[in-house]
């Protein structure tokens, strides 16, 4: 069966290396407001600990460090800051230029507040190669509600009853919604790709393999 050229990207951790960038904000944030040696450490484990939603990390910082600024204040400086943060590859640009240029069309289904993610989108260059965008925040929906998806391909002007494919790092946002959702996927393993087990139709190292794999999928 043919599969439409129709790929939908993951933005952070994917597309864009959203670990460095809050290194950079974590540093700043701790030296600006003077919090001591050990705080960068603290921001980063308390981040890597998993916190379901922004405002609950910034209230925990709040508390932390008795700051007199809001939990609501301190997420929307976060957010206002981090577009400025992250950066997108030359070499995930260029490919993504390339592939579109061949005939796809390519979008981008990402979780977050829609100012964070769309500021990222716009800063990055990546609204100059790509064709539509979805951002739960927009929409009020979340991957891996297969919703999400479905705007996106919408979008790009696709229906997902044809096929095509999702590219992420997390298996449960976006290899378990793309394939409920229809689609082959692509897993961004930033760690080692062995025989782990996950359902993903491919596992790769970086956003570059992925877009070879999608370059030889449509190859005459």
């Amino acid at each position: 069966m043919t599969v439409q050229r129709l790929a939908l990207f993951d933005l952070d951790n994917t597309l864009i290396d959203l670990n460095a960038a809050f290194r950079d904000w974590a540093a700043e944030f701790a030296l600006d407001r003077q919090l001591g040696a050990d705080a960068f450490e603290w921001l980063l484990a308390i981040d890597k600990a998993g916190h379901p939603h922004r405002a609950e990390f910034f209230a925990t910082i709040r508390e932390r460090f008795t700051l007199a600024e809001s939990v609501e204040g301190l997420w929307a400086q976060y957010r206002t800051r981090m577009p400025y943060l992250v950066h997108c590859r030359a070499a995930i640009l260029d490919g993504l230029t390339a592939l579109r240029a061949s005939g796809w069309s390519i979008g981008i289904v990402t979780n977050g507040m829609a100012d964070n993610q769309l500021g990222k989108i716009q800063r990055t260059g990546l609204v100059d190669v790509v064709d539509a965008w979805a951002i739960s925040g927009a929409e009020g929906i979340r991957k891996p509600d297969i919703r999400l998806f479905e705007i996106a391909g919408q979008r790009c002007g696709k229906s997902l009853t044809d096929g095509g494919w999702v590219i992420g790092d997390s298996l449960t946002s976006d290899i378990d919604g793309g394939n409920k959702a229809g689609l082959r996927t692509i897993w961004i393993n930033y760690q080692t790709v062995s025989d782990l087990d996950h359902a993903a139709h491919h596992a790769v190292h970086r956003v570059e393999d992925a877009l070879k794999l999608l370059r030889d999928a449509t190859a005459p």
